[in-house]
């Protein structure tokens, strides 16, 4: 599966999803400079990303935790997510994304 995304300098990435892996395991493996403080636990907000139109909708809604998370974190929109949270999968094929501002 390919997950598009742009880095905090606004290039492009195209990158190998793996089944079962998270986005922020994807983008952090893929050279972007993404936080991963807390491992992936949504105990820290350092993975935000902005998902493109027409795919937000498409992504199962936030729980509890990560709501809590990104009301913490700077810079956040109505598509924020944080992408300790998001699980590769078929579905997310073409998946596009944005790393949020530090």
């Amino acid at each position: 599966m390919k997950i598009f995304a742009k880095d905090r300098s606004g290039n492009s990435h195209i990158l190998e999803g793996r089944e079962g892996w998270t986005l922020m395991e994807i983008l952090r493996d893929g050279g972007l400079e993404i936080a991963a403080e807390c491992g992936g636990a949504c105990a820290c907000a350092t993975c935000h990303v902005y998902v493109e139109e027409g795919w937000y909708e498409k992504l199962p809604p936030p729980e509890d935790a990560e709501v809590d998370m990104l009301d913490m974190a700077l810079a956040v929109q109505p598509n924020s997510r944080l992408s300790c949270q998001l699980t590769c999968s078929e579905e997310l094929d073409g998946i596009t994304v944005t790393v949020a501002p530090e």
